[in-house]
């Protein structure tokens, strides 16, 4: 059974699926109502209705997410699902669109927010600058397409999430297409004598740390919760693993030692032995999971070292994978020792071995 009725000059659709009665407001035209009506009728008769259980709105279904996210997921991915929200929330409030609930989402309002983000001005790290000041000269107009592509897949994956909570019946994001990128610049890696300048300019702790991401890649989150126990010093190995409280972003995987590591690796051993006795390797004051805040640091010392361009601590992984690759190593092997699910995402790297690749292809000769 359906109806529609008017209340303050508002026309509503009035509707009952199985068992359930569903009002919806349509707005100030009966005319818009009575198609409405209609339409709902035929959809009835389909089973295809659409109608869900509560229309929740942005505010309260993002504060869920957001509840949802930080138990499921690691906190790193929790951080970058929180910032693809406030900037979702700051594009309808910058351009003024009347979308407060789940309902009034489509698919050209997540098109609007694509361009919305490829022509706003953003900082190094993406983020929207809200102020002329904070224009630097390494701010850019509009973030990567990388960068967007990720966003509308998270919000793919919230929306997808709102249907199995019966709060959305189709994905708005569901069928937006990827921007084709075409302003990703190649990994920055440090030369051999930059690495050497960074590790003279750093204290000895920070010295230590940028030593092992630069020996063995790891992502920053690895290092922070690596552990005693993960360390194999008999057999030259470090094994990223699961624990109970993190879990590597990938599968787990083990990183040789090189020479020069494991000489690290033993001494600071003799050294937390004698000292605070944590099970972490590159602990905090406390013993615990260190607090340093390593990018911060980086910043400074590569300022000091007169380092160009040295603003993120992913750089210290990509000089590991960029000096393997120039000394030869297969992209496969590049892929296992740096955790990547995806061996594309280690092909950012084949340039660097151009003599390698061509090498590889001279091995065969079919006639």
């Amino acid at each position: 059974m359906a109806r529609i009725y008017k209340r303050n000059r508002v026309w509503y659709l009035d509707i009952r699926v199985n068992g359930k009665r569903h009002r919806k407001r349509i707005g100030a035209s009966k005319k818009l109502a009575e198609l409405a009506l209609k339409d709902a009728e035929v959809k009835v008769v389909r089973d295809d209705i659409g109608f869900i259980t509560k229309d929740l709105t942005l505010v309260e279904f993002f504060k869920r997410y957001k509840e949802y996210s930080s138990v499921n997921h690691r906190p790193l991915t929790f951080k970058r699902y929180s910032a693809v929200i406030d900037h979702f929330r700051e594009f309808l409030n910058t351009k003024n669109i009347n979308c407060d609930r789940l309902s009034r989402l489509n698919t050209e309002l997540i098109e609007r927010y694509k361009s919305y983000r490829r022509t706003s001005w953003v900082n190094p790290n993406g983020d929207r600058i809200t102020s002329p000041t904070e224009v630097t000269q390494h701010s850019r107009k509009g973030a990567r397409a990388n960068t967007v592509n990720f966003e509308v897949s998270a919000l793919r994956t919230m929306f997808n999430l709102a249907i199995e909570w019966g709060y959305l019946k189709y994905n708005p994001a569901s069928k937006i297409k990827k921007i084709k990128p075409d302003d990703a610049k190649p990994p920055r890696f440090l030369a051999k004598k930059e690495c050497s300048r960074l590790l003279k300019a750093s204290p000895s702790e920070l010295a230590s740390i940028f030593y092992t991401f630069l020996n063995t890649g790891m992502r920053k989150s690895e290092l922070e919760n690596l552990e005693w126990s993960d360390i194999d010093l008999r057999r030259k190995k470090i094994r990223i693993r699961k624990k109970e409280t993190w879990r590597p972003k990938t599968n787990e995987r083990d990183i040789p030692l090189n020479r020069g590591t494991y000489e690290l690796l033993k001494e600071l051993k003799i050294q937390n032995e004698s000292g605070i006795k944590s099970r972490y390797v590159f602990p905090g004051k406390d013993g615990e999971r260190t607090k340093v805040k390593l990018r911060e640091k980086l910043i400074k010392v590569a300022i000091q070292a007169q380092i160009p361009d040295l603003t993120k601590l992913h750089t210290l992984r990509h000089t590991f994978a960029s000096h393997l690759v120039m000394n030869g190593v297969d992209l496969p092997t590049v892929q296992k020792l740096l955790g990547h699910a995806d061996i594309e995402t280690t092909m950012v790297y084949s340039h660097l071995a151009p003599e390698h690749l061509a090498g590889a292809v001279d091995k065969i000769e079919l006639s």
